[in-house]
């Protein structure tokens, strides 16, 4: 007898979390810290391990696809709706908030892990204001400035690049690109001969992409094996949505809302990142230096609770879950994201933004 998906769910996403938040502790796999080493240290280390995350995420997400294992059709990545307002500027609007804080909604989890209180505040709003974002007073204007404004893919069936090749072009390419992308990305993190002596970041990398794709087995396990009265929603890792859900349950936990996937992965980032950091000997209590760089927290921290509700995803999921479906969302979220953070780093360490167009 399959037990119900209010104990699965929950304790697959905070197993799974564990380990995420280990491996990424472990190895300082940060979004925001991989890309600022790159335009300001030329240290490309970061952004090729976070690149190893998505090819591997891609291809065992692809391959139990392909193998039958799983069916995530059902996904909301993979909606037959694109609303590229919300994909664009949402990304950029979180992208803005990341160089805020110095981290993402992800990245901030992994901190508190370690005793950050920093990363507390930071998740805290998130979780509010991507509620009152998805649900909330925000909601309204979300509703009808952004996904009124939504583009329909018909008559494909989903936002795949396979399923918006066929329905152009007639012809089915899904195994082609489940090959063809992720070994045109990992062809390029191991270009650099450096890189490929980077185990502890080559191993991160890649665990953190088979954790993607261990999250979609999850659910969508569950949802097709569970029959009940309350729908399982097929996801993997996101880092925004989940902390407004784990605030909802632990204030006032609804009768139609089930413990869920993201939640129990909230709490298991949270264990395995503090793991990870009592071995390196880093467990330490830590707050902001002044209320300057706490008011700086809390606005990256509204930004990115706004943006990711509105690209419908972060750096994790759309950058790494999303992109591991092929949905189109993904680079557009992910390329709106690093323009953000591009132009937040340069206004935060140069004092200006107008040599990052030239």
């Amino acid at each position: 007898m399959m037990l119900p998906p209010a104990i699965v769910l929950p304790a697959g996403g905070l197993l799974i979390g564990i380990a995420m938040g280990y491996a990424a502790r472990r190895s300082r796999f940060c979004t925001l810290g991989a890309l600022e080493r790159y335009w300001y240290g030329n240290d490309a280390t970061g952004v090729r391990s976070w690149a190893l995350a998505i090819a591997t995420a891609i291809a065992a997400t692809q391959i139990l696809i392909h193998s039958g294992a799983i069916d995530i059709s059902g996904s909301f990545y993979l909606a037959a709706r694109l609303s590229l307002l919300g994909a664009c500027v949402g990304g950029l609007i979180f992208g803005l908030g990341m160089a805020l804080v110095g981290t993402c909604g992800f990245g901030a989890l992994i901190r508190l892990g370690g005793g950050n209180l920093q990363g507390l505040v930071v998740v805290l709003i998130i979780g509010i204001v991507g509620l009152a974002t998805q649900s909330g007073l925000i909601a309204l204007a979300r509703v009808n400035y952004v996904e009124s404004l939504a583009l329909s893919l018909a008559p494909a069936t989903d936002q795949s690049l396979g399923g918006v090749a066929n329905a152009l072009f007639g012809i089915d390419i899904d195994v082609a690109l489940a090959i063809a992308i992720p070994a045109a990305i990992i062809a390029w993190v191991f270009s650099e001969p450096g890189y490929r002596k980077a185990a502890l970041q080559i191993r991160s990398g890649v665990a953190i992409g088979l954790l993607i794709a261990a999250g979609w087995l999850v659910t969508a396990s569950v949802e097709a094996n569970w029959i009940g009265l309350h729908p399982v929603q097929i996801e993997s890792a996101s880092f925004v949505a989940p902390y407004g859900d784990v605030l909802r349950g632990i204030i006032s936990y609804p009768g139609d809302m089930l413990p869920d996937y993201g939640m129990g992965l909230v709490f298991g980032v949270t264990i395995g990142a503090a793991i990870a950091a009592r071995r390196q000997s880093e467990l330490r209590w830590e707050a902001c230096d002044d209320a300057r760089e706490l008011k700086r927290h809390m606005a990256g921290a509204v930004l990115m609770g706004i943006g990711g509700i509105l690209a419908t995803g972060c750096t994790i999921g759309q950058g790494i879950s999303a992109a591991s479906t092929l949905a189109i969302s993904a680079p557009l979220v992910l390329a709106s994201i690093v323009c953000g953070a591009r132009l937040g780093l340069a206004w935060l360490i140069e004092g200006s933004v107008r040599h990052v167009w030239t």
